[in-house]
């Protein structure tokens, strides 16, 4: 048993009862257990998983620790997170994406103009 947490993001109120019914929302959209097995972790995402299709731009991140997985915590993802998680150097991170920013391809030199 490890801790597993849950955020949020556009949810339905349906989704938070139930959440906060198995686990303790210690913030607004986020929610905590310090002791639950892999069994009702799992079904826990089951009932995210089947009924997540009627949550309309809604976002939902499962985490807990995994020993054997890259940075010892797995990840189970819902929706667009606002960021990407990949693995570096056996490590779980999140990458965002430049705002604003031009490619190189797409500048144009003074002698293109």
């Amino acid at each position: 048993m490890s801790m597993t947490v849950v955020v949020t993001r556009n949810v339905s109120g349906r989704v938070r009862g139930f959440l906060a019914s198995v686990m303790v929302e210690i913030a607004p959209g986020v929610y905590s257990a310090p002791r639950i097995s892999p069994a009702v972790r799992d079904r826990v995402w089951k009932v995210l998983v089947d009924w997540f299709p009627s949550e309309p731009g809604a976002a939902i991140v499962m985490v807990w620790q995994e020993r054997e997985m890259p940075g010892g915590q797995a990840v189970r993802v819902l929706g667009s997170p606002p960021i990407d998680l990949v693995e570096v150097d056996g490590l779980i991170l999140g990458r965002r994406a430049l705002r604003g920013v031009e490619s190189n391809s797409s500048k144009k030199s003074a002698t293109d103009l």
